[in-house]
């Protein structure tokens, strides 16, 4: 199955314009997930991405939860409450970019999760039973245009068309940019790329920038982390 129309990603890409038409919501988007670092595929618009990349600066959010535990995340209410509690800051920052409620679901199978389908809306409530139902719905119309990319990948590789490890290329924006930088801040720094990843996130916050702008930032040797910093 070749995708045919707007290049890798643009089914996820329509299928979040969709939810945005069909459900109660402002916003929508697609991450994968790697290392416990989501990396935006598609938005439905800049508030979308927004809070979708703050989740990964953060390292905090219903998307890290719905990976982590591979079940539904329903953020209701972010101004108060059980979810204002559970990720404060990101709850605050969410807010500021005019989100009040978040939703988000896993995208994968009941063995693994390779990332989630993220929606948002301006003011707090929870989704009926029947909404919910078509967000699940959705997700899984993304679960299998993620799939069928793969597979398409997989025979272009045998083709020798593609090779098996680049089929993400062009898909994510920020993807290799992001892990660049992490390998250049183990370097500088002599750690690993858990603290690596820590350190990023750290001061991407302290400097109100997302973890892609700071990790662009060093792939073009306009930011290092030497040893005491």
């Amino acid at each position: 199955m070749r995708s045919s129309g707007g290049g890798p990603g643009e089914i996820p890409r329509r299928l979040c314009a969709v939810a945005v038409e069909m459900l109660p919501v402002t916003g929508a988007s697609v991450s994968l997930h790697d290392h416990d670092m989501p990396v935006r595929l598609c938005a439905s618009g800049a508030q979308a991405a927004y809070v979708t990349d703050i989740q990964a600066t953060l390292g905090e959010g219903p998307c890290q939860s719905a990976v982590r535990s591979g079940r539904p995340v329903l953020a209701c209410d972010l101004a108060a409450g059980r979810d204002a509690e559970r990720w404060p800051v990101f709850a605050e920052e969410a807010m500021g970019a005019g989100v009040r409620a978040a939703y988000s679901l896993p995208l994968g199978d009941d063995t693994v999760c390779v990332g989630t389908f993220d929606l948002y809306r301006d003011r707090p409530g929870a989704l009926t039973a029947g909404q919910l139902r078509t967000a699940r719905s959705l997700a899984a119309a993304v679960t299998m245009a993620l799939m069928a990319m793969a597979r398409d990948a997989v025979d272009r590789a045998s083709e020798g068309e593609l090779d098996r490890s680049d089929w993400l290329d062009g898909l994510i924006d920020g993807h290799d940019g992001v892990y660049q930088a992490i390998g250049m801040v183990m370097a500088q720094r002599g750690v690993g790329a858990e603290e690596a990843l820590a350190l990023l996130r750290a001061r991407a916050f302290a400097d109100s920038r997302t973890v892609t702008e700071m990790a662009q930032a060093v792939v073009e040797h306009r930011l290092r982390f030497p040893r005491d910093y």
